[in-house]
């Protein structure tokens, strides 16, 4: 079976030949990494939009990972997860976004220079937390709600602070499954 998650341009690793290794190259970074925010956002209790975050240092090393949730430590049963309704009657006033508890777990201070892996374009909040660590690419699988104000305000922050951004996208779901079964050595 062939990968499903071939290397695509802007990709941060490198392609390993085959002729050093017995079979197809490995996961790139990007996927690998994606992978982990869309696992990592499995964690959300959110039953609308479930996100997850990775940071990434130059070295590929995984310094933090986050997802959406109540703040750490709260009783959730104070909050809701209606996303519609007067403002503080929502999870809007009270959720922390996958980008920022990212940030928040990281092992270390110094993010400069990091990479962030997001399931979800952040929104402007987010955007000013990515900045202000200098974290100088995100790389994100969906853009939804990419026209709403708070998007459109982030992309003027990354802008403003030259980070980069970039969408990738990931096969399907069962076509990757099916990829990781047939190479699993059971």
């Amino acid at each position: 079976m062939q990968n499903p998650l071939k290397p695509r341009s802007g990709d941060r690793s490198s392609v390993e030949k085959e002729d050093r290794q017995s079979g197809p190259p490995p996961v790139s970074w990007d996927d690998y990494f994606m992978l982990i925010a869309l696992v990592t956002s499995l964690r959300s209790k959110d039953p609308n939009t479930k996100t997850g975050a990775v940071v990434v240092d130059s070295m590929n090393h995984i310094v933090g990972t986050g997802y959406n949730g109540f703040v750490g430590g709260s009783d959730e049963s104070y909050f809701s997860w209606e996303s519609n309704g007067e403002w503080l009657e929502t999870k809007h006033a009270y959720v922390v976004h996958a980008e920022v508890n990212a940030i928040l777990n990281s092992t270390t201070h110094a993010l400069a220079g990091c990479h962030l892996y997001t399931t979800l374009f952040p929104c402007n909040e987010c955007a000013k937390v990515i900045s202000q660590k200098k974290i100088i690419e995100v790389i994100y699988l969906s853009a939804k709600n990419f026209d709403h104000e708070t998007r459109i305000a982030a992309r003027s922050i990354f802008e403003a602070s030259r980070i980069t951004t970039r969408q990738i996208s990931m096969p399907p779901l069962e076509e990757f499954a099916d990829w990781v079964i047939s190479r699993m050595v059971l």
